[in-house]
């Protein structure tokens, strides 16, 4: 190994998988070894076997859906909003000194801080979840927007302005193109982010979603559905990961290559 040095497609995905594999031998060994009770830690096993009961007996699908749907509706949200917000502020000297005040101070509020408010709000229905992933996503991604838009190159503003274009012309066809990459990549983190809120959403006033069996798993005492809760919001938060880069290195070859 060598500080830097590209590794091949291949050499990366056996990394990944190694570490996986070391991890449940080390979790076996702890747990069916009897080094810690099943009552705290179940074993690879018990979890298994109790995912599966999960799946086919308890309508477990229809949980991983509902936590899909609100993960995607309140960041979907978050993104229409927060992004041309961001732009604007990157863009613009006078709205990035109106915002960066208020949304530098409401970035640190934590999301499950506003549960109870929203709670009397907009009750316990769906609408109170989706605010809540709301909250917790739409000001990280507009301040990091911002410094996405911001941080382009000023020789490719000033060649933009000496070939006659104008200030809205050089917002549309320079700013936004060259921080095109880091806003998808902006995106990408905080989705990641977003997979956290939901569950603090669902483990006060839900009837469903994976927060909900957990939450209800965690009074049963059965820590193997617990442990196949989080693998699962893990395995999917996984697989959204690598579908955004995948977009985002189609979308933007130019910058990946």
């Amino acid at each position: 190994m060598r500080p830097l040095e590209p590794i091949s497609p291949g050499s990366r995905l056996l990394y990944g998988m190694l570490f996986f594999i070391l991890f449940f031998i080390g979790w076996g060994c702890l747990t069916l070894g009897g080094f810690v009770s099943k009552t705290f830690l179940a074993d690879p096993i018990t979890m298994a076997t109790d995912g599966y009961d999960l799946l086919v007996n308890q309508g477990f699908l229809f949980d991983i859906g509902m936590t899909i749907w609100r993960v995607l509706g309140g960041f979907i949200l978050s993104a229409l909003i927060a992004v041309p917000l961001g732009i604007l502020m990157g863009a613009y000297k006078p709205i990035e000194a109106l915002l960066e005040p208020f949304v530098s101070f409401a970035r640190y509020l934590p999301a499950s801080a506003f549960v109870p408010l929203l709670i009397l709000w907009a009750g316990i229905g769906e609408t109170q979840k989706l605010l809540v992933i709301f909250i917790g996503a739409v000001f990280q991604i507009i301040l990091m927007v911002a410094v996405s838009v911001s941080g382009t190159r000023r020789d490719l503003v000033e060649a933009a302005y000496t070939l006659g274009a104008t200030d809205r012309g050089v917002v549309r066809r320079v700013l936004i193109p060259a921080a095109a990459p880091d806003i998808g990549e902006t995106l990408r983190l905080v989705l990641g982010w977003a997979w956290t809120y939901v569950i603090v959403a669902e483990l006060i006033g839900a009837s469903s979603g994976i927060g909900y069996m957990i939450i209800n798993s965690q009074a049963l005492l059965a820590t193997g559905q617990i442990i196949f809760g989080i693998i699962v919001i893990g395995l999917i938060g996984l697989v959204s990961d690598f579908a955004f880069k995948f977009v985002n290195r189609k979308l933007f070859a130019w910058r990946f290559a």
